[in-house]
């Protein structure tokens, strides 16, 4: 088992840059594309076989949940950073305290966040508007789903464990499993069993559950149990507190940008159905096409943690830039192709020729502007990788929400039209992108102070 697990792991510190790069990141973008899959079973069996008020009532709770796996996402961010560091430095018992305290921290943080979701449920969905009978179908989901999110947190930190490490495949193969094993259950909970909404829940817990025994099996080290170890936290309160520095800020940014999200549509609603289904259906393409841009991003924290911890400079500086261009050439040819076929792609959400009309707009304004998108996250990657969250969490809070924000309201007042909507994303980009690069290229010699010494 560990000598399987070796020959998937990738040593960033040597080696050919790019081949690593893209071995690295396409286990990340497929298990993205399966983490759409998994989050849409539920609804696919709830829409078939419980009707309309189960499939509203779980899309209530998605927004909801769409929150809390934005804000662990992030939290694994930081784990990623920690853990490469210290791969990265060759301390191997250090490495091994880290992989403790990480999954010490899980355990705590999960038992707390889902005894507060479970208390706080009925809160959560008064924040939605559900009621009566929709809201009593949520609450019955929603409390069943909060409690497996203690395997939620769980997982998502031995993931980034395992991404830290340069193992990006195992969470893939651990994804494929967890896909197969909710639809099963899925079927079983609902045709079999007849439990209602309360088995699709039940279902994913057990998914969920799956999948940290599966990722908890693969961090063994050598096949060896690894203890929690309460008392390590306060001794080793730097490595914690490396932890939180990190990916903290990173969760909550991706949560903060969610919110901001919502917010959107406010405009989106004022212009009527039609445009609102066709930024909708547009928007579904957009995150298809910008999930190599986050996986390159999510790459680069692995990379320049490891060279980072092993000193090596120059390394992340050829790494940094190839990853950038990797990253723009790999959206731009996907935006490439979705730009020419976009009626043909956004009519399988659609038929109606107006929606098409609005969604294709939309793709044609913003795809030009993707290598945008690009520079971002690979910048984020290259910040969180030596450890800078805090900052950047503000920059892209001021970039994502901020100035997209006052955009929106700006122009809607002076003339309101839907392609100001288009707009707000390539000029929340522009904003984004600079400000994060400048504030790279002001701390650029501080990143390495061992090497500015000599």
């Amino acid at each position: 088992m560990a000598s399987l697990l070796e020959k998937r792991r990738i040593d960033f510190t040597s080696g050919n840059i790019i081949a690593q790069l893209v071995r690295f990141s396409i286990p990340i973008v497929i298990g993205e594309l399966l983490q759409n899959l998994y989050n849409s079973v539920d609804a696919l069996f709830v829409g078939n076989f419980l009707g309309n008020t189960a499939l509203a009532a779980i899309s209530e709770c998605s927004s909801i949940s769409n929150l809390l796996i934005g804000f662990f996402n992030g939290m694994s961010a930081g784990v990623i950073s920690v853990v490469a560091h210290e791969v990265g430095s060759g301390n191997l018992e250090r490495l091994e305290l880290t992989k403790r305290t990480i999954l010490t921290v899980a355990l705590i943080l999960g038992s707390c966040l889902a005894a507060i979701g479970i208390l706080f449920s009925p809160q959560l969905l008064y924040l939605t508007g559900a009621e009566g009978e929709l809201f009593e179908q949520a609450l019955i989901y929603l409390r069943i789903y909060l409690i497996g999110l203690l395997f939620t947190v769980i997982y998502n930190m031995l993931s980034g464990i395992l991404r830290g490490m340069g193992d990006s495949s195992t969470p893939l193969r651990i994804l494929i499993l967890c896909c197969v094993s909710n639809i099963f259950m899925d079927w079983l909970t609902l045709r079999v069993l007849n439990m209602g909404i309360a088995g699709v829940a039940l279902a994913t817990i057990i998914a969920q559950g799956v999948s940290v025994l599966l990722a908890y099996r693969a961090i063994r080290a050598g096949g060896r149990f690894i203890p929690f170890k309460l008392p390590e936290l306060y001794e080793n309160r730097g490595i914690v507190s490396r932890l939180f520095n990190i990916g903290l800020p990173s969760g909550l940014q991706n949560c903060l940008i969610s919110i901001s999200n919502l917010f959107i549509w406010r405009y989106i609603n004022g212009f009527g159905v039609v445009p609102a289904a066709g930024i909708g259906v547009a928007m579904r393409l957009d995150k298809f096409v910008s999930m190599p841009c986050k996986s390159f991003g999510l790459t680069m924290t692995s990379f320049i943690s490891q060279n980072a911890g092993a000193k090596n400079y120059s390394r992340n500086r050829e790494g940094a830039v190839k990853c950038l261009l990797l990253s723009i050439a790999v959206t731009m040819g996907l935006g490439a192709i979705v730009y020419i076929f976009a009626e043909d792609l956004l009519s399988l959400f659609n038929s109606d020729p107006e929606v098409i009309a609005v969604g294709a707009a939309m793709m044609h304004t913003i795809i030009p502007t993707y290598f945008l998108v690009g520079m971002r996250d690979s910048t984020l990657g290259v910040l969180r990788g030596y450890g800078k969250a805090r900052v950047p969490m503000v920059l892209s809070l001021i970039g994502m929400v901020g100035v997209r924000q006052l955009y929106l309201a700006l122009a809607y007042n002076i003339n309101p039209r839907v392609e100001i909507v288009f707009n707000c994303y390539p000029v929340a980009w522009v904003a984004t992108a600079s400000l994060l690069l400048a504030y790279l290229f002001i701390i650029r010699k501080k990143l390495h102070p061992e090497e500015n010494a000599q």
